[in-house]
């Protein structure tokens, strides 16, 4: 096949390029537009030529069937270097999205012009890596530093119309883009080529204060990230050198980027999020149910978010409580966030009042007989939910989907009061439940193909990131995350302060330390749980001690005190001397003799207990994938994606080292919570990996 043809039009040259389905940068296509630039600096005929592609969108960006290969001449960088020194005028037209390498492309072509909807990026730091091909030294000096810095650091898609008022393009249209670009080729000609590598930035004006307050500036959200840095100073070199010099920079710190661990962990997460909705047994041709309006029953924080996914689309909802001031406050706290997301400039006031437009308040289960989908958001009790369900299977219609937004309780006993156990699964999403993009969805023992296929399908279309779990207490996140917690704890009462457990697991790079974690959720709520199970069910060293401070008033977050202190009206922890004397007291009734432990010894000791976990989970079929667990703690719990998750981290240690250190742990800490996963014996026995284990499993 044909990636690159050369049209004659009216001596324009018009270079397709089609390499179905995103016009992706294969060597096929680096070669053909190599070529094509030879034929029309020797064709005396062509004046100007015009880059544009077939199909729904200009190049997307590499070809990512290529990743891990050897790079095969020639390279984009060559490409685009023999494009911009064309003497000929070079227009790119473009469509859809012009991403990464496909945006280089368009910077090295003389001029850019766009259809409106059409959007460009340079992503590439999503991957741990930047722009190798000129994009850092190019886009400050078409678009201005401020901007290419915003676009280069965020890897986010800019609009067409943005893009133009920063000077990345030319011209956009709502039509006709490949007549306006042969136009606006022939309007060129006379003018001459304008090579953007040549263009000259105001090196006064961004001097090392600006580099500086642009790095402090973006400090918090890039906390731990190894590309970042190699980025602004790839934009520094661009303002301080000429192209060529800037170019070897930009190669320098490519290379650092590309040989980073955290490179391949991005591209590990790339494509599990890719894999996850690979489900198997569900494909393309198995049916999905239509759905067209949602049931939620309750109307409070978990259950008011839930519905706000629905409305965010479009699908209208019906949200039922018990009592009428519950309904109206759970209505209220969704106008709220509404309005709140509008005060930000993200919705208008007429879209808000669409939104809620779509909701209808109701007291009445029978109000709920027209819905497709009925998701059950109420307290955490088994009793409760299966009232719940029993009235569901009375008033929903047949081949309604009956889902449980359950975080620990088993699906298959929910399922089991209803003569429909094949339409109920787990629907788990995570709080906020507005913003969170992690949805578990719970495939019980008798859940439908049909059910699960269209589970799967919605995540996507309300923006979750979906993923497919068996049935056991807790499903894949909060499993491991006890084993987690609990190991933490112990640190605690061995020897740590909570502030020291903090610090290690912040700095390994998680969002939050768990004992910040466990204030915000409210300790009262572990509290509670403990008092109705038998204490020889669960680790009484670490949690004896949490139960002390609860039973001294302290909950946590919301009463102002709970393992921290918290001034009022502030979210920010701080250490308390009365929890402290607590935890020695604890620790001294225990027979403990407290050690100090490094920062190094608290992140491997809970890394350990969540790789042993997830094996354990793995091993038992609850999870598809090695991935698909790393899926689920980078984006539920935290977990630092520039460490790939726990199972991705768990193979770049290596999994022989990991099953040696969890048998060095079952001799120092017992073997009660330090048994080794059989999968993960079995993968270091065998010289093994879990990315060698999901590619025997399911590919």
């Amino acid at each position: 096949m044909t990636t690159v043809s050369i049209e004659n039009r009216d001596n324009i040259a018009l270079v397709w390029v089609d390499n179905p389905p995103v016009n992706a940068l294969s060597h096929s296509v680096r070669a053909g537009l190599k070529d094509a630039m030879r034929v029309i600096a020797e064709d005396d005929t062509i004046d100007a030529a015009v880059i544009a592609c077939r199909g729904r969108t200009f190049i997307a960006g590499a070809d990512i069937r290529e990743f891990g290969s050897p790079p095969k001449a020639p390279h984009l960088t060559e490409v685009v270097q023999i494009i911009e020194d064309m003497e000929k005028p070079i227009v790119a037209a473009i469509h859809g999205t012009a991403l990464g390498g496909g945006l280089e492309v368009a910077l090295s072509c003389h001029y850019r012009v766009a259809v409106s909807s059409a959007k460009i990026g340079l992503p590439e730091v999503k991957l741990g890596i930047l722009p190798g091909a000129g994009g850092t030294q190019r886009f400050p000096r078409i678009a201005g530093v401020e901007n290419a810095l915003d676009a280069i650091i965020s890897g986010r898609h800019i609009k067409a119309k943005q893009a133009l008022s920063w000077g990345a393009l030319d011209q956009v249209v709502d039509d006709g883009l490949e007549a306006t670009a042969l136009e606006f080729a022939k309007s060129v000609v006379e003018k001459g080529v304008r090579r953007t590598g040549e263009m000259a930035i105001d090196g006064d004006k961004y001097d090392q204060a600006f580099f500086d307050e642009f790095r402090a500036s973006i400090a918090r959200k890039t906390r731990g990230y190894f590309a970042p840095e190699r980025c602004i100073r790839c934009v520094e070199a661009a303002v301080k050198l000429p192209l060529k010099e800037g170019l070897d920079a930009e190669r320098r710190n490519f290379q650092e980027c590309f040989t980073n661990p955290q490179s391949r962990a991005l591209q590990h997460v790339f494509f599990a999020e890719r894999q996850v909705s690979r489900v198997p047994g569900i494909s393309k041709e198995t049916p999905r149910r239509n759905i067209k309006r949602v049931g939620i029953i309750g109307a409070g924080t978990m259950g008011g978010g839930i519905a706000m996914n629905f409305a965010n689309i479009g699908m209208p909802v019906t949200l039922l409580e018990v009592k009428q001031d519950a309904l109206e406050r759970g209505l209220g706290v969704v106008r709220k966030n509404y309005e709140r997301t509008a005060s930000k400039g993200r919705l208008t006031a007429e879209q808000v009042e669409e939104r809620m437009g779509l909701f209808t308040g109701t007291m009445d289960y029978a109000d709920l007989a027209d819905c497709d989908l009925i998701i059950e958001a109420v307290f955490e009790t088994m009793d409760i939910k299966k009232k719940v369900f029993t009235a569901l299977d009375e008033v929903a219609k047949p081949g309604a989907i009956l889902a449980s937004n359950t975080s620990y309780l088993d699906i298959d006993d929910i399922a089991a009061v209803t003569r429909r156990p094949a339409d109920v699964l787990g629907l788990h999403f995570f709080s906020p439940a507005n913003v969170m993009r992690l949805l578990e969805i719970v495939r019980a023992d008798n859940t439908a193909d049909d059910v699960l296929a269209t589970c799967v399908d919605l995540a996507k279309k309300i923006g979750k990131v979906g993923v497919v779990s068996g049935v056991c207490h807790g499903f894949i996140g909060n499993r491991m995350l006890s084993q987690y917690a609990r190991e933490m704890s112990l640190s605690v009462i061995e020897g740590s302060m909570p502030h020291e457990v903090d610090k290690a697991m912040f700095d390994f790079g998680m969002a939050m330390g768990p004992m910040t974690v466990s204030d915000m959720a409210g300790l009262d709520i572990g509290y509670l749980n403990r008092q109705g199970m038998d204490r020889a069910d669960y680790e009484t060293r670490a949690t004896d001690w949490i139960d002390r401070v609860v039973e001294s008033g302290r909950k946590g977050l919301k009463t102002g005190a709970g393992i921290y202190d918290y001034d009022e009206g502030s979210r920010t922890p701080k250490p308390s001397e009365d929890v402290m004397a607590i935890i020695v007291e604890e620790s001294e009734k225990l027979g403990i003799e407290r050690t100090s432990q490094t920062s190094e010894e608290i992140v491997e000791r809970g890394m350990l207990a969540l790789i042993n976990e997830g094996a354990k989970i793995l091993g038992e079929g609850i999870a598809i994938r090695a991935s698909d667990i790393d899926i689920v703690y980078l984006n539920g719990y935290g977990f630092p994606p520039y460490r790939g998750g726990p199972m991705h981290y768990a193979d770049q240690i290596g999994v022989k080292e990991v099953y040696s250190k969890i048998l060095e742990n079952a001799e120092k800490f017992g073997s009660r919570w330090w048994q080794p996963a059989p999968l993960l014996k079995e993968l270091a026995e065998a010289g093994s990996s879990f990315a060698d284990y999901d590619k025997r499993q399911v590919g």
